[in-house]
């Protein structure tokens, strides 16, 4: 199978710079008529499902299908299984994190074997950058990828990742480091991107923090909070030096909202892609 970022290339290339979320709030099941339960939480990821073939990338957020328990994840696991079916790469938004053979435990769910196995995942390096290796390793691997949370949107987060790190921040640190595994997975592959993307969110460019210079990472950058959350899609362009067909804008409730129509719902994720076409390699 070729590298994460290859076929991340390749898809954002052939079906629009985007990721559109699947974020099943309570609220929006209730929104959209459906029962606040594992079976309303399946009859709003089947309506994703169809709306959502045709573009690139998906990312359910496992948080709203944790919180139905077993019956959550068996929901998560079809909708998985429905989107690759589709020819849509899945993104796991799962933010795991750990150490040791934990962190080899969470890579065998999320990147190896398991049901729940996505085409990437994102994870949280905040027991360290080394911590996340059986994870990385793990992935690069079976040909799929890990997105490193470095510069979120939240303010929360400006006091850690915005901290001195031996003379660059946190944030930028962490980008470096993804590079540094990026350049050794391509010294073995031999091309392509690297399998490391990181995470930084859309309106950290507005925020009190530096937004980390992306341009040496030679992987992809995930921005979230397009939309609702007040990023604007015709401001993300070189983003931390990005290079074009570098960037994939998240976007989750600003389309969602649409629902549930199916074409409807189609049309709201079509109209952001055209917006950041843009983004796409040229």
């Amino acid at each position: 199978m070729p590298g994460f970022g290859v076929r991340l290339r390749e898809a954002m290339s052939r079906r629009g710079p985007l990721c559109l979320g699947i974020d099943p709030h309570p609220e929006l099941l209730t929104a959209w008529g459906l029962p606040v339960s594992p079976d309303g939480l399946a009859a709003f990821c089947d309506t994703c499902v169809r709306a959502y073939a045709g573009f690139a990338v998906v990312k359910p957020q496992v948080a709203f299908f944790e919180a139905y328990g077993a019956a959550g994840y068996a929901v998560l696991e079809r909708t998985i299984a429905a989107l690759r079916e589709a020819g849509v790469l899945v993104l796991a938004d799962a933010k795991r994190g750990d150490i040791d053979t934990t962190m080899a435990a969470y890579a065998t769910a999320w990147v190896g074997d398991s049901p729940l196995a996505a085409d990437a995942v994102t994870a949280s390096p905040y027991l360290g950058f080394g911590s996340l290796r059986p994870l990385l390793v793990a992935a690069a691997a079976r040909g799929r990828g890990v997105f490193v949370l470095a510069a979120t949107s939240n303010p929360e987060a400006v006091s850690v990742q915005g901290a001195d790190a031996g003379g660059c921040s946190v944030a930028q640190a962490i980008v470096d480091a993804a590079a540094a595994f990026n350049r050794e997975a391509q010294r073995s592959a031999r091309a392509g991107l690297g399998p490391v993307g990181v995470v930084i969110g859309a309106t950290a460019a507005h925020g009190p923090g530096e937004v980390p210079d992306v341009s040496a990472l030679a992987g992809p950058v995930l921005v979230p909070g397009v939309g609702a959350q007040g990023g604007r899609a015709d401001e993300l362009g070189g983003l931390g030096g990005a290079a074009p067909g570098q960037l994939l804008p998240a976007v989750s409730r600003a389309v969602l909202r649409a629902g549930p129509d199916v074409t409807a719902l189609r049309t709201a994720g079509e109209r952001i892609r055209d917006a950041v076409a843009y983004l796409a390699e040229v």
